[in-house]
């Protein structure tokens, strides 16, 4: 089955499966039928079955999924076996915060820059990066073509920021600002990441149950 034929909610559960796989694998399970799955995420056996059918045929009738290999070959499927190479910009609180504490390498990428425009903290530090200033952003792209982003920068400046870096080569965004970007260009990916969004659907959630 081509990727592109592959629903988002099918996508949208595989880093489930490879975090839970990869919990089972730290527990000591060697293999794991569908049914046993299904029952620690909460999911049917038939839908996790007919989410890995979409990729190709993992497991053996009677015997279930090995999860170690089950687990390397969702890792493939997700390009976690890649180091892509990504920048970040904006490193005030939040830029930081996910900076320090994501582990980029066990999730496919590479951070391999850090810019920003207050000079108070750029040549300061982060992690094994050195802060660079908005305006070195041309020359490293150039050099060290990046293919992803994390934004982090204002609302009113994610537009522009992104529309640079994609005349530079980046293909991807993490984009934490307020703005929805939404691009007219071929090839190009936006994860957008809303986190007061999040707290409201707890808050909806709380609020139609009886405390």
């Amino acid at each position: 089955m081509s990727k592109n034929t592959i629903s988002n909610s099918v996508i949208r559960r595989l880093p489930r499966y490879y975090r839970f796989l990869g919990e089972l694998e730290n527990n000591g399970y060697v293999r794991i039928s569908s049914r046993e799955l299904s029952e620690k995420m909460g999911l049917t056996a038939s839908q996790i079955r007919q989410d890995f059918n979409c990729f190709g045929e993992f497991g053996q009738q009677g015997y279930g999924y090995n999860v170690s290999d089950l687990r390397s070959e969702i890792g493939k499927i997700l390009g976690l076996d890649k180091k892509t190479p990504m920048i970040l910009l904006g490193v005030g609180n939040l830029g930081k915060a996910i900076a320090s504490h994501i582990d980029f390498q066990s999730k496919g990428f590479d951070l391999i820059g850090a810019f920003d425009t207050n000079e108070e903290i750029i040549g300061k530090e982060l992690g094994n990066l050195t802060i660079k200033d908005i305006s070195e952003l041309q020359s490293f792209c150039s050099e060290h073509k990046p293919v992803a982003a994390i934004l982090c920068v204002p609302v009113n400046a994610a537009a522009s920021a992104a529309s640079q870096l994609i005349s530079l080569g980046v293909k991807a965004f993490w984009n934490f600002t307020h703005y929805d970007l939404r691009m007219e260009y071929d090839g190009v990916i936006v994860e957008n990441v809303h986190l007061g969004d999040s707290l409201i659907t707890l808050s909806y959630g709380l609020n139609s149950i009886e405390l």
